[in-house]
C-alpha cells in the first residue's frame, strides 16, 4: 500500500485560491447579526395547534429555565389530559435519568404514532441535553411518520418565545435542521441569541452555524463565521473543509486542508475523506498521492473509510493499479470497499475485470447488493455496452434485487443513447407502477429520454405532471424544444421558469445556444452568448463548444474556426470536445497546417489520448492528404473502439487504397472489435474506389449473414457504384431492380455517374429521369447528362437540358479551387474577379502545356460541353480552376513542399491527366482533393490508378 502513495508533504503544489482567507467586508458577521438579538420578532404559535405548555411558562413571567428543569416540569405536568402524558410522571420517577435515551426515544415514537408531532418535537428539544439522540434521527423519524420537520422548528420557536434557554446540543440540532429546510431567518435569530448568551464560541455551534450559512446564505458567510473563530480546532476546520467541498469549491478544499496542516491541527479521518473526494473529482492525482502519504504517516492506513476513499480517488484518476494495491492491502474489506473497486474498473471501461471482481466478491463473505449491480450497469452505459444491459438487469432481478430509482435512471440514460422509444416507455411504465416516478432524478431522466427519442409530447406530459420540478427538469425540456427548432415554446418555458422563482443558470442558456447552433442559426446562438455576458453570466467552454459544433455540423466550417479564435480571445480554454469539433472543420476544409496546430494543442493539454480526439485526428489527417500521419495516430491508440477502425478504413478508401482498407477490416475482426453499419460503408467504399468486385460482394453478403446487420441504402449505393464503375452496368441495373428498398437519389446518382464513365446513354436517361424528380434543383445531374450528350455530339439534347434548367430555375454551382501558400488562401473561381497574378499564371501554364505535349499529352476536349471548334475548346480547358491553382503552386511554393489543391466539384479527365504530367515534369508531389475523393500525383502516376 505504501508504494501506491507519495512520500511528499502536501505543500505548494496545491494551487492557491486567492479568495481563501480574504474578508469581503470590514464589519464582521457577528456585528451585523448582534442587533437581531434585540429586534427579533417572536414567532406566533400556530392557531391550529393548541399550546401544551403549562400556564407557568407564559411570556409575561419572563422566567428562564434550563433544559433539564423544563423537562421535568413539563413532562410531569399532572394537568395534561393526554393519556401518554399521564404515564410520563411514574416513568420518570422510576427511571430517573438512568435510561434517558430509551425514555426520550419511546415517547417521541409514541407521539409520532398518534400524530402529535408538536409534543414529539418538545420531547426531543427539552430532553436533548441528556439524550444522545441525534437531529438526523429526528428528521428521519419525522419523515417516516409523514410529518414535516418544520413542526420541530415551530416548537422550538414557541419555547424560545417563552424565554427558554436551550442547551448547545439542542441549538446545534435546530441549526442543522434550519440548514436542511433553508429557514434562513430563524438561523440568523439563533445566531443572534448565541452572541447574546455567550454561546457563540462553542465549536459545535460554530460548525453548525457554518453549515447553516453555507446552505441558506452562501459560502462567503460561512467563511466569515470560520475566520471569526479565535481558536479553530479540528471540528471547526473539518466543517470548513466539508462546507467548501459541498459547495463545489474543490481547489479551495485542498487549500484549506493545507492551511489546516500549517496551523498544526491534526486532521481526522472525516476531514481526510472529504479532501480525497476533492482530489478524485479534480483528477488531482499528485495531491491525492501526497494525502495518501499523510495517511500512512499518521497510521491511518487501516481505516476502512479512508481506504475506500483512496480507492475511489485513484479510480477517478484512472490509476486502477494503485487503487487495486490499496484494496488488496485491506485485511477485511467491507461492502463499500468491494463496490468502490468494482465501480472503479467498470467506470473506466475495464468491464471484464469488473466482472471478475464481482465473482471474487461472491466467493467471499460479502454479498453483492443493489449498489454493486448499479455500478456494473453504470459502467456498461458509460462505455456504450447497451446490448448487455437488459441481460444484467434480468440477472439482477433473478437474484432478488428490485431496481431502485438509481437503477431506473441508469437504464433511462442508456435508452436515451440507444434511441429505443418503446423500451423507454416500458421503463417509464415500471417507474409508474412502482411509484418511482416521484423521484425527481427519475422524472428528469424520463423527460430527457423522451426528448432524445424525439417525443416532445410525452416529455411535456411528464414535465407537467411532476409535483416538484428542479432546474434540471426545466433545462432538459427547454433544451429539447431548442434542439427541435421550436424556439418560441423554449422561450415561453424560460419565462415561465423565471415566473415560478427558478433562476436560469448557464446550463439553461447553453441549451438555447446549442439549439440555435444545431439548427444552423449561428447568429442567434452568438447573440445569446453576448446577451448572457451582458447579464453578468460568463459563457463557459460548453457554451462556445456548442456554437462551434453547430457551425461544423451545418457545414459552416469557416465560422466554427472564427468562433474558436474569438473563444480564445475571451480567455476560455478549449476542452477535448472543442478540439474534436475544430479538427472536423479542419478536415472538411483540408487545412493540414491548422489541423497540425490543433494536434499540438491536444498533445499539450493531454487530449490526444481522448478517443474522440484521436478519431478526429485520423479523419483530419486522412482528409488533409496526410494518410501517413493518420496511420501513425491510429497505431498509437491503446484501446481502439469501432469508430477508430472505421475512420482509418475510410481513410484508406478515399485515397484509393482499397486492399489496405480490406486488410485493416480483417485485422479489426481478429482484434475482437464488432463491426457496425458504418464499418461496412467504409469497407464497401474501399472496394468501389479500387474496383474490388469479388471482395465487395463478399462483404455485402456477410453483413446480414455473419453480423446480422441489415444493409441500408448507403450500402446498396456502394454496390451500384462498384458494379457500374467496373463496367457491369447490366448487373448494376439488375441489382437495383432486386433491391428490397425504394431506390433514392444516391442509387440513381451512382448509376448515372457510372454511365458517364462508360458513355452509356440508355441507362443514363433512365437514371436522370428519376433524379430530375427526386432532386429537381440539383445542377450536377443536369450537367452529367449534358456531358454525355455533348460527348455523343447530340447538341439538340444539350440545348434542351439547358433550357429545362432555365425553366426549373436550376442554378449551376460555380466551380472553384483553392491553394494555401504562406498562410494565405488563393481562390480560383469560374465567377467573380480573377486572381491578381493571372497573367503570370497563364504564361507559366502555356509553357507547361508545351512541355507536356512533348511527353505525349493530348488535351481531352470531350470535357468541354460546348459546340465550338477544337482550338477554342483547348483554350477553355486552360481556364479550369484546378489547373490554375496547381500552376500557381508550382510558381510560388518551394520545391521541398507538396502542392495541395482543394476543388469543390469532380475533377475532369483532362485536368487529371494534366496533373500527372505536371508532377512528372516538376518532380513535385501534388495532392488534389475534389468533390468525391483524393488524388495523389507523383512521377506521372495517380494513387487512384485512373479508377475514379
Amino acid at each position: 500500500m505504501e508504494k501506491a502513495a507519495s512520500s511528499n508533504h502536501l505543500n505548494s503544489c496545491i494551487p492557491r485560491d486567492p479568495s481563501v482567507g480574504k474578508r469581503k467586508r470590514t464589519d464582521s458577521i457577528s456585528s451585523r447579526v448582534r442587533g437581531v438579538a434585540y429586534t427579533s420578532v417572536e414567532r406566533p404559535v400556530s392557531a391550529s395547534t393548541p399550546s401544551v405548555l403549562p400556564p407557568s411558562w407564559s411570556s409575561a413571567s419572563s422566567r428562564k429555565f434550563s433544559s433539564s428543569l423544563c423537562t421535568s416540569d413539563y413532562l410531569t405536568n399532572s394537568n395534561s389530559p393526554d393519556p401518554i402524558r399521564q404515564i410520563q410522571t411514574p416513568v420518570i420517577k422510576t427511571a430517573g435519568w438512568r435510561n434517558w435515551d430509551t425514555f426520550v426515544e419511546d415517547f417521541i415514537g409514541m407521539y409520532l404514532e398518534v400524530g402529535d408531532f408538536r409534543s414529539a418535537s418538545l420531547v426531543f428539544l427539552v430532553g436533548s441535553d441528556r439524550s444522545s439522540i441525534t437531529w438526523s434521527y429526528m428528521v428521519e423519524e419525522f419523515h417516516r411518520a409523514g410529518a414535516k420537520p418544520h413542526e420541530l422548528l415551530q416548537a422550538f420557536a414557541d419555547l424560545h418565545s417563552k424565554g427558554v434557554i436551550f442547551s448547545t446540543r439542542a441549538l446545534t440540532a435546530v441549526l442543522r435542521i434550519c440548514a436542511i429546510l433553508m429557514d434562513s431567518w430563524l438561523g440568523v435569530e439563533i445566531h443572534a441569541c448565541l452572541i447574546k448568551w455567550g454561546f457563540d464560541s462553542d465549536a459545535h455551534l460554530r460548525s453548525a452555524l457554518m453549515n447553516f450559512y453555507a446552505s441558506s446564505w452562501g459560502v462567503d458567510y460561512a467563511e466569515e463565521v470560520f475566520h471569526e473563530m479565535p481558536d479553530q480546532d479540528v471540528l471547526v476546520w473539518s466543517e470548513a473543509i466539508a462546507v467548501s467541498a459541498r459547495s463545489g469549491l474543490l481547489v479551495k478544499t485542498l487549500q484549506l486542508f493545507r492551511e489546516m496542516q500549517f496551523s498544526c491541527v491534526k486532521a481526522n479521518s472525516f476531514t481526510i475523506v472529504k479532501v480525497l473526494q476533492a482530489c478524485g473529482n479534480l483528477e488531482a492525482l499528485k495531491e491525492g498521492q501526497q494525502i495518501h502519504g499523510h495517511v500512512i504517516r499518521s497510521g491511518l492506513e487501516s481505516n476502512l473509510s479512508l481506504c475506500n476513499s483512496l480507492i475511489s480517488m485513484y479510480s477517478k484518476n484512472s490509476e486502477l493499479e494503485r487503487a487495486r494495491k490499496v484494496f488488496d492491502f485491506m485485511q477485511d474489506p467491507n461492502l463499500t470497499s468491494w463496490n468502490s473497486i468494482i465501480s472503479g474498473y467498470a467506470l473506466t471501461g475495464h468491464l471484464d475485470e469488473a466482472w471478475q471482481l464481482f465473482q471474487q466478491m461472491r466467493s467471499s463473505e460479502k454479498r453483492p447488493d443493489l449498489v454493486t449491480w448499479n455500478c456494473l450497469l453504470s459502467g456498461h452505459v458509460l462505455h456504450g455496452s447497451y446490448n448487455t444491459l437488459l441481460v444484467i438487469l434480468r440477472r439482477m432481478q433473478m437474484e432478488g434485487f428490485k431496481p431502485n430509482s438509481t437503477t431506473i435512471t441508469i437504464l433511462l440514460q442508456a435508452i436515451s443513447e440507444m434511441g429505443s422509444l418503446d423500451l423507454g416507455k416500458e421503463i417509464h411504465g415500471y417507474a409508474l407502477r412502482n411509484a418511482v416516478e416521484h423521484d425527481i432524478y427519475v422524472g428528469t431522466s424520463v423527460i430527457d429520454m423522451y426528448i432524445k427519442n424525439g417525443s416532445l409530447i410525452n416529455a411535456r406530459s411528464v414535465f407537467d405532471t411532476m409535483k416538484k420540478r428542479n432546474i434540471f427538469a426545466w433545462n432538459s425540456l427547454i433544451s429539447g424544444y431548442s434542439f427541435m427548432g421550436r424556439f418560441q415554446e423554449a422561450l415561453e418555458l424560460l419565462k415561465r421558469m423565471e415566473t415560478e422563482g427558478i433562476k436560469p443558470d448557464l446550463v439553461t442558456w447553453n441549451g438555447l445556444i446549442s439549439g440555435y447552433a444545431v439548427q444552423g442559426r449561428s447568429k442567434e446562438a452568438w447573440a445569446v452568448i453576448r446577451q448572457i455576458s451582458a447579464l453578468g453570466v460568463k459563457p463557459n467552454v460548453v457554451s462556445w463548444t456548442a456554437l462551434i459544433s453547430g457551425c461544423s455540423k451545418n457545414g459552416n466550417y469557416r465560422d466554427s474556426l472564427n468562433f474558436f479564435i474569438q473563444m480564445q480571445r475571451e480567455g476560455i480554454k478549449p476542452n477535448s470536445a472543442t478540439v474534436s469539433n475544430i479538427l472536423q472543420s479542419c478536415a472538411a476544409l483540408s487545412l493540414l497546417q491548422s489541423g497540425q496546430e490543433m494536434h499540438c494543442l491536444a498533445v499539450r493539454k493531454g487530449f490526444d489520448e481522448d478517443i474522440f480526439v484521436a478519431t478526429a485526428l485520423i479523419d483530419m489527417y486522412s482528409k488533409a492528404d496526410s494518410l501517413e500521419y493518420a496511420y501513425r495516430v491510429f497505431l498509437k491508440i491503446q484501446n481502439k473502439n469501432v469508430a477508430c477502425w472505421n475512420s482509418m478504413i475510410m481513410g484508406f478508401s478515399i485515397h484509393g487504397l482499397g486492399k489496405e482498407g480490406v486488410l485493416l477490416f480483417t485485422e479489426m475482426c481478429e482484434a475482437g472489435v464488432q463491426p457496425d453499419s458504418i464499418t461496412f460503408t467504409a469497407v464497401l467504399s474501399a472496394c468501389k474506389n479500387s474496383g474490388l468486385i469479388d471482395e465487395g460482394w463478399k462483404y455485402f453478403d456477410s453483413m446480414s449473414k455473419d453480423y446480422n446487420i441489415i444493409p441500408t441504402l448507403e450500402h446498396y449505393s456502394c454496390m451500384v457504384d462498384l458494379l457500374g464503375r467496373s463496367g457491369y452496368l447490366d448487373e448494376a441495373w439488375d441489382f437495383i431492380q432486386s433491391m428490397p428498398l425504394e431506390p433514392d437519389a444516391s442509387i440513381w446518382g451512382a448509376l448515372l455517374g457510372s454511365c458517364r464513365i462508360h458513355k452509356n446513354i440508355e441507362y443514363a436517361e433512365i437514371a436522370a429521369k428519376h433524379l430530375f424528380k427526386l432532386e429537381p434543383l440539383n445542377s450536377a445531374n443536369y450537367l452529367l447528362m449534358i456531358s454525355l450528350y455533348a460527348t455523343a455530339n447530340r447538341w439538340e439534347e444539350v440545348e434542351h437540358l439547358r433550357d429545362l434548367m432555365g425553366v426549373v430555375r436550376v442554378n449551376s454551382r460555380a466551380g472553384w479551387s483553392w491553394i494555401k501558400i504562406n498562410q494565405r488562401i488563393h481562390v480560383f473561381s469560374t465567377e467573380g474577379n480573377s486572381h491578381p497574378d493571372i497573367g503570370e499564371i497563364y504564361f507559366e501554364l502555356y509553357q507547361l502545356v508545351s512541355e507536356m505535349k512533348k511527353l505525349g499529352y493530348v488535351p481531352d476536349t470531350s470535357c468541354v460541353f460546348q459546340n465550338i471548334d477544337e482550338e477554342d475548346k483547348e483554350k477553355i480547358l486552360m481556364s479550369h480552376t484546378e489547373k490554375l491553382a496547381m500552376t500557381y503552386g508550382l510558381l510560388r511554393m518551394d520545391n521541398a513542399r507538396p502542392i495541395r489543391v482543394i476543388k469543390n466539384t469532380r475533377v475532369c479527365a483532362d485536368c487529371h491527366t494534366a496533373a500527372k504530367y505536371m508532377s512528372q515534369i516538376s518532380r513535385r508531389e501534388i495532392f488534389l482533393r475534389d468533390g468525391v475523393r483524393f488524388h495523389r500525383f507523383m512521377n506521372g502516376k495517380c494513387s487512384c490508378n485512373d479508377f475514379w
